[in-house]
């Protein structure tokens, strides 16, 4: 963040400063008091079940110098109405201020936001000093902490966008207008809040009307409705993907004994050799998205391609783990829906090794297609592992779509029961489900095991 008084950051915020005014903010805002740094704002929400006012002594202990809340509190504090709208206003008045300098990457889609926005990270931080969003920290509250945490030194600026409704990007977008705007796809995820694809469509085609003047939109040529989404624009477009039309084409694609892919970008001007060190076929087209994300700000091709060589990912996606026992782990835990579950079990297949092993949990948010889905998924799983492991009461049914090979198991104690007794040397298996089915305990009690 750069440098703030109490009393500019008031200026800004509408608030009133209860504390020292002269106090200065120098080191990046959080929602976490224990996660505070020496000279941060520690945000204080005061919640249904937990007020953060409550912890500003802790954040004050961990080097928080100031509190941004509704009320006062033991620390110098910015009193606001609405401690939310408080910490966008000074995003935004940040962000503001090192526009000059700062060119915003914002990504979105139905899924692969995450992994995508990663090696988006990792091509532009090749090129010069960039901040990212860090995991998953793709909401009203999560976009505005990543844009504090740039500063003067700051190049480019990675956002991540979800949305839960019609409105959510733009809002997101009006706080930092993107200069490049990368829309990966429109699936079934959050369909329960948007009620068709279309509402979907509409939602992410949110990054693109909201691009600053002149902005390139970075568009799936994969997706007929993301393409779309050119008639959205004025300014510049860059596609990508596998179509042959794409202006980043996915070619050659070639997966080693882990599931790695290596695989050519193709350009009208060049073409480049990739090796990424990640699981998945699909992680070559999030790729793909990445290099025309680079195109878009200026960075060669090769560049990109050397930048992705040595990328990685946020935790939980499809970390690959050699567990006591010869067994190899893809724990993909963090979240699912169908189309990502489908390319995680593609990447579980290509893994050499004995037996495959699914352990699904539950896909939220899939509203009335979600015991179809469900079911759906459990058949695909059968065609690409030997067994189907289905923990808990919402994935019950993939046990029943995968037939002869599922097994329905009722929460993650006895997934773990199950594994620890029947894994082999040489088994792979793949953890996937939504982030609320917790199903990271399975992954972690797996690696505790004795050997």
């Amino acid at each position: 963040m750069i440098p703030m008084s109490l009393n500019e950051i008031a200026a800004v915020t509408g608030g009133t400063v209860k504390g020292d005014g002269t106090v200065r903010v120098t080191a990046p805002a959080v929602i976490n008091g224990r996660e505070s740094e020496p000279g941060g704002l520690f945000v204080a929400f005061a919640g249904d079940r937990a007020d953060g006012h409550d912890y500003a002594e802790q954040a004050g202990h961990a080097g928080a110098v100031a509190v941004l809340g509704s009320r006062p509190t033991a620390l110098p504090t910015i009193v606001a109405e609405d401690a939310r709208a408080a910490l966008q206003a000074l995003a935004a008045e940040v962000a503001g201020r090192l526009r000059g300098q700062l060119t915003v990457v914002g990504v979105t889609g139905s899924q692969g936001k995450t992994s995508t926005k990663d090696l988006i990270g990792a091509v532009l931080a090749g090129a010069g000093p960039t901040v990212a969003a860090i995991g998953s920290a793709n909401n009203e509250l999560g976009v505005p902490m990543t844009m504090l945490r740039a500063d003067a030194d700051t190049r480019f600026l990675a956002l991540e966008m979800g949305a839960r409704r019609i409105g959510d990007i733009a809002a997101l977008a009006r706080l930092c207008a993107p200069d490049v705007g990368v829309v990966l796809n429109v699936g079934l995820a959050h369909i329960t809040f948007f009620g068709s694809r279309w509402g979907i469509a509409k939602a992410k085609g949110e990054l693109v009307e909201g691009l600053a003047p002149g902005g390139t939109a970075v568009l799936n040529a994969d997706d007929p409705a993301v393409v779309a989404m050119r008639a959205l624009t004025d300014g510049p477009v860059i596609t990508f993907g596998t179509a042959e039309h794409a202006d980043v084409r996915v070619v050659d694609l070639e997966l080693d004994r882990l599931g790695r892919p290596t695989f050519g970008l193709r350009t009208a001007d060049a073409e480049v050799r990739v090796a990424l060190p990640l699981i998945g076929a699909h992680q070559a087209h999030n790729a793909s998205a990445a290099a025309a994300a680079g195109l878009a700000v200026g960075i060669p091709l090769e560049a990109s391609a050397a930048a992705l060589a040595g990328a990685s990912l946020s935790k939980w996606r499809m970390e690959l783990c050699e567990l006591p026992g010869g067994v190899t782990l893809l724990n993909d835990s963090y979240n699912s829906n169908p189309d990502s579950a489908r390319a995680a079990l593609d990447a579980l297949a290509a893994v050499e090794g004995g037996r495959r092993i699914a352990v699904l949990g539950g896909m939220l948010e899939l509203g009335e297609e979600s015991e179809a889905e469900h079911r759906a998924i459990g058949a695909y799983a059968a065609a690409k592992a030997d067994v189907v492991i289905a923990v808990g009461e919402e994935a019950a049914v993939v046990a029943e779509g995968a037939g002869t090979r599922g097994i329905a198991l009722a929460d993650n104690n006895a997934a773990v029961d199950w594994l620890r007794g029947r894994v082999l040397a040489g088994d792979v298996v793949l953890i996937k489900a939504s982030r609320a089915a917790r199903l990271d305990e399975v992954a972690d009690a797996l690696g505790q095991q004795d050997g």
